[in-house]
C-alpha cells in the first residue's frame, strides 16, 4: 500500500464537442518535454472544469482496485473558513485539471467530494491546513489521505539527522531544492503582486493566461516530488507523514479536540517495523486579547515553545482562528507545550 501508483487518467475524459467547449481545453505547451534534474517530464493538457461528466471516471468513483495518486491544490481569496474558494487543481500523471467553484459552483464541489474523502485516492498537496479548512467549511468536505510534501519535508530531515526545522517550508523553497525539484518560480513574484494589487484576482472570470499558467504551476511538479519523497521515507516515516497529514487536516477545522469531525480510521502500519507513538492534536482556547502575548515579539515566545517541547504550533498568525492555539506533537510534547504557554498566560 505504501507505493501507489500514478495511475494515467482512463481514456473515458469528457472531450469538449463544440466550439465553446474547444475553448475551455488548454493544452500546456513548452516546447515539448520538461526536464528536472536529467528526468524529463511530458507536457500535458490542462481542462478547464465545470461541470462533472469532465472529470475522469477513477476519481468520481474512487475504488480500491484502482488507487489514485494525484496533486491537489487550491486558489481563493483569504482561502480559509470565512474565504472563498475560486480554483481546485487536480494533477493526474497526463492531464491537470483546473476545478472552476466559481462557475461550476457547488455541485462541481459535491462531485469531487467522494474522491477528496476517499482513502483510495492520495492527495499530495503542500500544506494542507488552509485547503482543508476552506474545503470543510465552504463545502461540507473533510479532506482525507493527504500526503503533505511539507510534512515530508521535515520528517525526512529528521530521517536524515538535520536539526530541527522550520514548520513551514515553502513551496517555492521545495522546489528549489535540487533533491527534489531544482527549478526556481520566480513567476510567483509576479502572481503576489497581482494578488496585492487585486485581492479578488482568482475571481475573475474568464481565466486569464496567468491564472491558468499559475494554478497549473502550483500542482504540476507534486507528483514528480511525491515520487522523490517515497524513494527517501522509510516505511515507519512515511507513515508518520501520513498521520501527521491527517492531523493538519483536521486542524483549523475543530473547535474543539474532540468534536466537529468524527476520528479517522487508523492509518494500517507496515507489519515487521515497530509502532511509534501517535502524535496528537490538541487546541487551547486563548482568552481575548491575550494572543499577542502567547506569540511574542516577532514570535519570539512560540518559537521558545516549539524548540522547548518539539511539538509544532500553530496560531491566529499562521491563519487560523485567532482565539485558539493548534499544537500537534506526542502527548508529551503536547502537554509540556501547553504548559508553557498556560504558565504564560498566568503572568
Amino acid at each position: 500500500m505504501w507505493l501507489l501508483r500514478m495511475n494515467k487518467i482512463s481514456s473515458r475524459i469528457h472531450e469538449p464537442s463544440n466550439r465553446s467547449e474547444l475553448m475551455r481545453t488548454i493544452f500546456y505547451l513548452l516546447g515539448g518535454s520538461i526536464s528536472y534534474n536529467g528526468d524529463k517530464l511530458p507536457s500535458v493538457p490542462i481542462y478547464i472544469v465545470t461541470k462533472r461528466s469532465q472529470l475522469p471516471v477513477e476519481f468520481l468513483a474512487p475504488s480500491p482496485g484502482d488507487k489514485l495518486v494525484i496533486g491537489l491544490d487550491c486558489e481563493g481569496v483569504n482561502l480559509s473558513r470565512n474565504g472563498t474558494l475560486c480554483i481546485m487543481q487536480l494533477a493526474f500523471a497526463n492531464a491537470i485539471f483546473l476545478v472552476d467553484a466559481i462557475e461550476g459552483g457547488a455541485p462541481i464541489m459535491e462531485a469531487c467530494k467522494p474522491a477528496l474523502e476517499s482513502n483510495f485516492v492520495t492527495k499530495v498537496i503542500h500544506d494542507c491546513k488552509r485547503d482543508s479548512e476552506a474545503l470543510y467549511f465552504q463545502f461540507g468536505i473533510k479532506l482525507n489521505n493527504v500526503m503533505d510534501t511539507q510534512i515530508a519535508y521535515n520528517i525526512i530531515e529528521e530521517q536524515e539527522g538535520k536539526k530541527q526545522v522550520e514548520n513551514c517550508m515553502s513551496f517555492v523553497g521545495l522546489l528549489a531544492d535540487p533533491r527534489y525539484c531544482g527549478v526556481s518560480y520566480h513567476e510567483k513574484d509576479e502572481v503576489r503582486a497581482l494578488l496585492r494589487q487585486d485581492p479578488s484576482f482568482w475571481t475573475r472570470r474568464p481565466l486569464s493566461e496567468i491564472m491558468i499558467r499559475s494554478a497549473t504551476d502550483d500542482v504540476k511538479f507534486l507528483l514528480y516530488i511525491y515520487q522523490k519523497m517515497i524513494d527517501k521515507l522509510s516505511k515507519q516515516s512515511l507513515w508518520r507523514v501520513l498521520h501527521r497529514g491527517v492531523l493538519y487536516c483536521q486542524c483549523y477545522c475543530l473547535q474543539y479536540s474532540n468534536a466537529d469531525w468524527s476520528p479517522s480510521p487508523p492509518i494500517p502500519f507496515p507489519v515487521g517495523v515497530s509502532v511509534p507513538v501517535r502524535e496528537v492534536l490538541s487546541i487551547l482556547n486563548i482568552p481575548l486579547g491575550r494572543m499577542g502575548c502567547v506569540i511574542g515579539k516577532r514570535g519570539s515566545f512560540i518559537r521558545f515553545v516549539e524548540q522547548s517541547s518539539n511539538a509544532k504550533i500553530f496560531t491566529g498568525r499562521s491563519g487560523c482562528p485567532d482565539d485558539r492555539v493548534f499544537i500537534i506533537g506526542l502527548p508529551g510534547e503536547v502537554r509540556n507545550a501547553k504548559a508553557l504557554i498556560e504558565s504564560k498566560l498566568r503572568e
